[in-house]
């Protein structure tokens, strides 16, 4: 019964976080690349699969990390469109892998808990789209060729900008995370919160029983004493 209330405060503080850090389709509206980033619970003897589509010469970036679950470890196969098998981790809390240069079709994503017969995982991934053709290139040619009397050269600036694009991704990327990192440890927290206080409260519980059960056997000793 105890194992019970336990298997599901666990899922229920599992559901909770999954909610609170879910975010799903962030995408930069400035550059060509494209994010997703998603979490999700994958079930005790549980394959999760997810799908993303993709061009070809582009490249795309996988990362996953293990938020909570006992052993935070789970499987992952990255698959392509023709049906060969990429990336292939077995029992693995984190890994990054990146597909250079991509194809025309879709890429299969799968997170296998099989291997647990009890416990779920919560993972986080990230998937990142680096697309090589830059809308707007066009536009920027014809403007400098057009108009020749501009005193900075568009090349630069547009150097300057791929720069700082760059960064501000960089920067992105690893705010997510510290991110993923923050709500693992505030559930290892949570949790290790809880079995702490129910020790204490156990031990409480202990040494109240310890000094009543002396202080009833003090009493015994006076209460028998025979009358003369």
């Amino acid at each position: 019964m105890h194992c019970q209330r336990g298997t599901m405060m666990m899922s229920a503080e599992l559901c909770l976080l999954a909610f609170l850090i879910l975010n799903v389709g962030t995408t930069l509206g400035f550059g060509p690349n494209q994010r997703m980033e998603f979490t999700f619970l994958l079930p005790a003897g549980r394959t999760e699969c997810f799908y993303q589509t993709t061009i070809r010469n582009d490249s795309m970036e996988v990362e996953y990390q293990v938020l909570a679950g006992s052993g935070l470890v789970v499987g992952f196969v990255l698959t392509g469109p023709s049906g060969q098998q990429l990336v292939s981790d077995f029992r693995r809390s984190d890994g990054i892998h990146l597909v250079e240069p991509t194809e025309d079709g879709d890429y299969r994503l799968c997170f296998d808990n099989s291997f647990s017969k009890l416990s779920e995982k919560m993972v986080f991934f990230e998937v990142i789209m680096n697309s090589q053709s830059r809308p707007g290139g066009d536009e920027w040619e014809d403007m400098a060729s057009t108009d020749s009397l501009v005193e900075y050269q568009l090349g630069d600036i547009r150097a300057t900008l791929d720069s700082v694009y760059g960064s501000l991704e960089r920067s992105l990327q690893a705010l997510t995370i510290l991110r993923a990192f923050e709500a693992r440890d505030r559930y290892l927290l949570e949790d290790n919160l809880w079995r702490v206080s129910f020790w204490s409260c156990l031990n409480l519980l202990v040494m109240l029983a310890v000094a009543a059960a002396q202080i009833y056997t003090l009493r015994r000793f006076f209460d028998n004493t025979k009358r003369i």
